[in-house]
This record gives structure tokens, C-alpha cells and sequence, in this order.
């Protein structure tokens, strides 16, 4: 079977041509899928029931199922538990910003990465998601709010579970569903793809024509190389200098920067030389970086402690003092185990709060 939202515009229109069918029908069949989010086949009410059939016997069009959800107390962030078509679960986050709301998808069921302050890849690496599946988080987060403006959801950021850009084909193509005109018309400016630094992908992603230009996230959290590569196994062979290389020459929009984005660890990356060496590392390229400092969010048998809110300001004043744009997240979504770093596959179900 087919899952069409694991098809692209292009690939959509050469599935309706291969059925015989003319070229229009993609149009129509992305406005279903995208627009107005239907579940089954039946609801495709201006295709004939010829068209139909054949979708029915070819393609399916949904691969998850929505196992329960929990809405923190605190900020109304709600996190979404999924289970796969094999069995496995995925998380999904929503956001409630001040003035929009923003999805925080995943893109691996585990991740191989291994950062030493990240839950999720304490279950290694299980599989890549397949297009549809990042896809569908959108559509049934979406379908879940309803269609009223004050619940549409704008921005997405690959945050979630797993490492974006070591799944860089069906990343690339759900990325391409995102913000193609016909099907879920996002903006390029408000997507973020988060990675922990693999190299040869991030400047694949920029040079390549068919990867839509979004913005890029880098997890740095570091001030060196060697602390860097304590907490983050990857740096070992895609190392600090080189990555911080590779990030002054990347082709950037007008207006856009690059964020380095930095969990700050009590005792072990938060100090105020850390930030002084932080300074040294992005003053000269500061006009295409901004830096968003992360306090450790703390999980189940983590070796490691959230700073004092005190060493937080330390740090962040040490870089605005230096001219470097720098924002706190102070992560959402903690009491329901949503936040930045806190995100695994389930077992057991948990109940809604």
C-alpha cells in the first residue's frame, strides 16, 4: 500500500498520471489531504467513486494513532503520544506561544546521537520515520485543534525525538509537503531543522536545490572541543572547529541567522568563562548567530543538574555584553515531561493530566 503523504507534489502528480487520471487530480487530492484533513478516501466528495475505489485499493492515507495526550498545568503545552503502524511511539509537542503555536515534531523512533544530557537516546536508535509519519504529526495535531485561526498552527521546529538530518530523505520531502502551495502552504520562514552537527548533511542541505531553505538550529553546548565531545560522542569526529567553520560560510537568506543552541549543564558547561570562551568562539561571525541558552531539563536517572536561575542570567549577560543576540528558553511543557531533552519512546501509556 501507498501512503500518499509519503509522496511529494511531484511524486503525487506522476502517481495520478501513472493511474490514467488527469494531472489536476493531484491538486485535488493534496486539498484533502492537506486542507481539509480527511481520513478516509469516502470524503474525497469531488473525485468519482471510480478514483476512490482505486485510492482505497492502492493507498491509505493515515499512519498514526493517537494512544493519549497530556496538557501541562503550567503553560498549556500539550505533549501527544503516537504509536506506529509496528508498534513503536513517537512524541509530539505543542507549543502555545504568546502569539502563535508551534509543533515540535519528531523524526526518529530513538536517536544514535547519544548526547549525555538528552533522554531519548537511552533507547539507541529503533528506525527512521517514514515521510508520512513526520507529516502526519502536523495534520492530526492540527485536525485535534480544529480549523478556527486562533488554533493554526505556523511554525514547526525538528526538536523532537531522534536527529533530523540523519534521516535527511524523508526530513527533506516532509519539509517539501510543508510548504509547497498545494499542499500544507507553511512558510520557509517558520520551520527550524535542529541538528547536533553532522557536517556533510548540514552543507547538503544548503547546497542542495531540492531541500527548501528553512532555518537551521545547531545543538553546540560547549565552549570547546573537549567538553563538546564529553557530552556530545558526535563532536569526536565532526569537531567544534570544523562545524564552527562550516557555519561561517553557509549561504544564508537576508535578515536570517543561525541559532546555537546551548543546555546549560550546573557544574559542567555554565560558567562564566564557558560563556567568555562562547564569545570568543561566534564575535567575529556574531551578525549570523544568535544563542539560545537552555536550561538542562532534568529526567529519570540523568547524571546531570539544572543550574541555578542566578548562573543562567551570569552566562546570558556575558554574551549580550558582547554584542551576541541571546535568549533563555526556559523550556515549556516540564511538568508533563515535554520539555527540551525529555522526550522517549513510551511503554506504558500515561494518563491525561
Amino acid at each position: 500500500m501507498i501512503n500518499l503523504k509519503n509522496l511529494n507534489f511531484k511524486e503525487l502528480e506522476n502517481f495520478v498520471v501513472e493511474n490514467g487520471w488527469p494531472k489536476f487530480r493531484a491538486k485535488q487530492i493534496a486539498k484533502w489531504l492537506y486542507n481539509k484533513k480527511v481520513e478516509s478516501f469516502d470524503q474525497m466528495t469531488d473525485l468519482s467513486k471510480e478514483i476512490r475505489q482505486t485510492l482505497k485499493e492502492k493507498c491509505e492515507i493515515n499512519s498514526l494513532k493517537l494512544l493519549t495526550y497530556q496538557q501541562s498545568k503550567i503553560d498549556g503545552s500539550i505533549k501527544f503520544l503516537w504509536q506506529l503502524k509496528d508498534g513503536n511511539t513517537i512524541e509530539t509537542v505543542l507549543i502555545n506561544e504568546k502569539n502563535h503555536k508551534t509543533l515540535c515534531v519528531s523524526t526518529q523512533v530513538g536517536c544514535a546521537v547519544g548526547c549525555k544530557f538528552c533522554y531519548t537516546t537511552k533507547d539507541g536508535l529503533i528506525r527512521n520515520l517514514e515521510t508520512a509519519e513526520i507529516v502526519d504529526q502536523y495534520i492530526n495535531v492540527q485536525r485535534f485543534l480544529g480549523d478556527e485561526e486562533e488554533n493554526r498552527i505556523s511554525n514547526i521546529v525538528y526538536m523532537g525525538m531522534g536527529e533530523p538530518l540523519a534521516n535527511y530523505d524523508n526530513v527533506k520531502k516532509s519539509v517539501q509537503i510543508f510548504t509547497h502551495p498545494d499542499m500544507c502552504k507553511l512558510s520557509h520562514r517558520k520551520i527550524t531543522i535542529s541538528s547536533s552537527g553532522i557536517l556533510h548533511q548540514i552543507k547538503r542541505m544548503f547546497e542542495g536545490k531540492d531541500f527548501p531553505q528553512v532555518k537551521l538550529a545547531v545543538s553546540l553546548n560547549a565552549s570547546h572541543q573537549s567538553q563538546r565531545s564529553y557530552l556530545m560522542p558526535i563532536s569526536q569526529t565532526n569537531t567544534l572547529e570544523d562545524l564552527m567553520d562550516l557555519l561561517r560560510k553557509l549561504p544564508l537568506k537576508p535578515g536570517w541567522r543561525i541559532t546555537l543552541e546551548y543546555v546549560l549543564i550546573k557544574n559542567v558547561n555554565d560558567t562564566v568563562e564557558d560563556a567568555k570562551r562562547l564569545v570568543n568562539l561566534i564575535k567575529k561571525d556574531k551578525h549570523r548567530f544568535k544563542v539560545n541558552l537552555i536550561p538542562f531539563n532534568p529526567y529519570p536517572g540523568s547524571d546531570f543538574e539544572r543550574p541555578e536561575e542566578s548562573r543562567v542570567l551570569a552566562f546570558e549577560k556575558v554574551l549580550w555584553d558582547n554584542n551576541i543576540a541571546t535568549f533563555i528558553r526556559w523550556s515549556k511543557g516540564r511538568d508533563i515531561d515535554a520539555a527540551c531533552g525529555q522526550l522517549r519512546k513510551k511503554e506504558m501509556l500515561f494518563l491525561n493530566a
